[in-house]
């Protein structure tokens, strides 16, 4: 079994053994979060569409995938340096009202653009068709599986199963966590190292094409 096919069994293993799991439901008060949440607001805006591409999107990106996000960063699992010390004052409850705030709130779409991204052959391909070839159907050569298999066909994620929303999120802060799980600098996707795996496949420009095509991804 070639590493393409290696890779397509991990992500579908995982997906029907997520979904055999009793998920438990919101646990988080949206409505105690909001006031929890004023002093998210100065980097990712009041209602989580941050205004600048420095800071992520946070709405509408599922209440379990911000919680652990939240939960990570507090414990020291995922390195944040604009948020060390920022949530150290919230206890387990404050943070799952946080996530049940943020994640009821509608994101903005950033919108994809008409760019031309070059191949390590030398070869300038439009990046949007190529894009969403990538995030549709994954690369077999290099044994990439397509991106839709865990964030769906529209971007809008799982949010039951933890896969956050990649559509109308920053382009540049979806290339920089790819490079981040691909340099093994970011590494809290758990034990099955699903995003590593597949960032460790990915050339700069399949980041740079696939982080600009989901930006613009509409239900």
């Amino acid at each position: 079994m070639n590493s393409f096919f290696k890779n397509i069994a991990l992500v579908l293993g995982l997906v029907i053994a997520l979904g055999t799991i009793p998920f438990a439901m919101a646990m988080g008060n949206a409505a105690e979060g909001k006031v929890k949440a004023v002093q998210c607001a100065a980097c990712h805006g009041t209602d989580g569409n941050s205004p600048v591409s420095a800071f992520p999107k946070i709405a509408g990106l599922g209440e379990k995938y911000l919680l652990k996000q939240l939960e990570d960063i507090k414990e020291g699992k995922r390195n944040v340096p604009q948020m060390v010390g920022q949530l150290d004052n919230f206890n387990e409850q404050d943070l799952q009202d946080i996530a049940a705030y943020f994640a009821a709130q509608p994101m903005q779409l950033t919108g994809s653009e008409a760019i031309a991204v070059r191949l390590n052959n030398g070869e300038s391909v439009d990046g949007l068709i190529f894009g969403q070839k990538l995030y549709r159907a994954g690369n077999m050569e290099t044994g990439v599986p397509g991106c839709m298999g865990c964030h769906s066909p529209t971007g809008q994620g799982n949010a039951p199963a933890g896969y956050p929303r990649l559509s109308g999120q920053y382009p540049e802060y979806i290339e920089v966590q790819l490079k981040a799980f691909r340099a093994g600098t970011r590494t809290n996707d758990g034990d099955t190292r699903t995003m590593r795996t597949v960032a460790s496949q990915l050339s700069d420009a399949e980041i740079t094409a696939v982080a600009n095509y989901v930006a613009g991804l509409t239900e």
